[in-house]
């Protein structure tokens, strides 16, 4: 039993490290989508996409080994498990430290959700303001005269 308690324990504390990880990396995205630095962003996705695969093995582990105790593989279980061994305190301080840690990653990423929105709007409007050919009236040509709209590119004169 006492191997099964220091399993389950190793994996929370495990899932607490990568969602700090991930919180790390949410932290990052937001500076740099509030600061228009999106060049590195695809690097990033990479990387948070790796520690979803690892909380996804890790989460994986957890059930496992709830239902290895005959528990539900759900918060319920952990409570029910947390419960069953109450000389496992360090457990339940590392379980309310994944809530924690969980809940501001979620807050994150949904922050961080509302600014790429935002991002893909201004940048649709800024795409149909260039498209509109009524916009194309305010042009100059090499003259310094204003083009009337035609319908024609900036570059198809050149």
């Amino acid at each position: 039993m006492a191997s099964a308690s220091s399993a389950f324990l190793q994996t929370l504390e495990a899932e607490v490290a990568a969602v700090q990880g991930f919180v790390t990396l949410l932290e990052r995205e937001q500076q740099m989508l509030v600061k228009g630095e999106v060049d590195d962003l695809i690097d990033l996705v990479a990387q948070k996409n790796a520690i979803a695969a690892e909380l996804a093995s890790l989460a994986a582990r957890r059930k496992q080994l709830l239902a290895a105790g005959g528990l539900a593989n759900d918060r319920a279980g952990v409570v029910a498990w947390l419960e069953a061994q109450p000389q496992e305190e360090r457990a339940g301080t590392v379980w309310s430290s994944l809530l924690t840690v969980a809940r501001q990653a979620r807050e994150l990423n949904r922050a961080n959700g509302e600014l790429i929105q935002v991002r893909m709007q201004n940048n649709a409007q800024a795409l149909e303001i260039l498209l509109n050919s009524n916009t194309a009236a305010g042009l100059y040509g090499p003259d310094g005269q204003s083009t009337p709209a035609s319908g024609r590119r900036i570059s198809d004169s050149a």
